[in-house]
């Protein structure tokens, strides 16, 4: 098969590492790719929003799958521009991805289908959401922009002075810019944080393994949001006592959900979810894998990832035996000093042969690119995601860290404290 896969980040080397992988694969493509990415696939220079350019090349190419890896081109309908012109596509439609694409869409779905949630409002107006505020509200309390917003539109507010702050930083100034249009209000749920991965084809479900990402900047998960700066899998907080009242109450109810709206879901569902003492809530849907979850779960994935996804798009997951290692798996992001907020580019990065012929350690790029003089440089916040397998997670985790020594750059800057949880566990 002729495959390309559309985006560029951690998450799509992730991705193209396993695609490469499969006999099935004659010829993989990836758009717009980065420097690491190049190493297992043709890169092209077309942007992931670049719909009409895409479309071209997979037909000149004559692709035969195309992979929608970012949650841009999903919303913005990239799957049904790519159908409509007889190419098949792994991932949702529009019409699908808006359960990422619309926070308010998605707590609505929830409260119909009574899948266990957060208790929410939403809000269009935002002199209403002040009020709502000043008179309704138990502090803290959670804000979260509407549409997307690279990760980063979610406000934990624990004063009414910080939440009318964050109405202000949403609505009126617009800081996530059109994603601040509506805003949700919602209840602040405690407990363990956990990400769940699934295959989909509109009917069926398959759980990946869990995850548990790290989404502060700094240790201790103190700092600002970022996209995520570690992650493990898997998490020993998702017990069978867990997974049994998600697969009852949350995962085959939201695929259903799904397909009674006339939305029906294909492609990868990415359940953030709460611990909470009164059980597990969904805090987010995502419409594909997460980032840099799909570097701990992808991994360990023991099928050939094209089947997997071609059973997807041909609503035939059910005939899928889907299979994950019974090891562990760590990333530590090594990102550039002064994520998110402001940093430099274009350091050279030195220390990629350590990793050379290696089958349990992976260095994922997610921003990076070639200079003018072939030197692969840094080119975004989070730069490389180490990641490590070992036969458990304190193993994984020991091994992980040795590795980011291996890499050098000039502003490299990590967390110290990835998996510290699994010390409580």
């Amino acid at each position: 098969m002729k495959i390309l896969i559309v985006g560029g980040g951690g998450r799509e080397h992730a991705i193209a590492a396993r695609v490469a992988e499969s006999p099935r694969t004659e010829k993989l493509y990836c758009a717009p790719g980065n420097a690491g990415i190049a190493s297992v696939a043709e890169c092209v220079p077309i942007g992931a929003m670049e719909f009409d350019a895409l479309v071209a090349f997979a037909k000149e190419k004559e692709i035969d799958l195309v992979i929608v890896g970012m949650d841009d081109p999903l919303v913005g309908g990239l799957v049904d521009r790519m159908e409509e012109a007889g190419i098949r596509t792994f991932g949702p439609r529009a019409n699908a991805a808006i359960i990422e694409g619309s926070k308010a869409f998605s707590k609505d779905l929830m409260k119909k289908y009574k899948i266990p949630t957060a208790a929410y409002e939403n809000f269009t107006d935002p002199d209403a959401a002040r009020d709502y505020l000043k008179t309704q509200a138990k502090f803290p309390i959670v804000l979260k922009a509407d549409g997307l917003a690279l990760g980063k539109g979610v406000l934990i507010c624990n004063t009414l002075e910080e939440a009318l702050e964050g109405v202000d930083t949403i609505m009126t100034d617009r800081k996530f810019g059109e994603a601040g249009k509506c805003m949700v209000i919602e209840e602040f749920l405690t407990g363990r944080e956990v990400s769940v991965l699934s295959f989909v084809d509109g009917k069926t479900i398959k759980i990946m393994s869990s995850a548990q990402d790290h989404k502060r900047a700094y240790d201790g998960d103190q700092g600002p949001n970022t996209g995520g700066m570690g992650n493990f899998s898997p998490s020993p907080f998702y017990t069978k006592e867990v997974d049994d009242f998600c697969q009852k109450y949350i995962y085959q109810p939201t695929v259903d959900a799904m397909a009674a709206e006339g939305r029906p879901f294909k492609g990868v569902i990415f359940f953030g979810l709460m611990l909470t003492p009164d059980g597990p809530r969904v805090l987010e849907y995502n419409a594909r894998f997460g980032d840099p979850e799909a570097q701990v779960v992808l991994p360990r994935l023991q099928n050939d990832i094209v089947d997997v996804m071609e059973a997807c798009i041909d609503g035939k997951l059910d005939e899928i035996d889907l299979k994950f290692a019974d090891n562990a798996a760590v990333c530590v992001v090594l990102a550039s000093d002064g994520y998110p907020v402001s940093y430099q580019k274009g350091f050279p990065i030195e220390g990629f042969e350590a990793f050379e012929g290696k089958k349990d350690v992976f260095c994922f790029h997610a921003g990076t690119k070639f200079d003018e003089q072939g030197r692969i440089v840094t080119n975004g916040g989070r730069v490389l995601g180490i990641t490590a397998l070992g036969d458990t997670l304190k193993d994984a985790r020991a091994a992980a860290y040795a590795a980011t020594e291996w890499i050098r750059f000039e502003n490299k800057y990590m967390r110290h404290d990835i998996g510290k949880a699994i010390d409580e566990a």
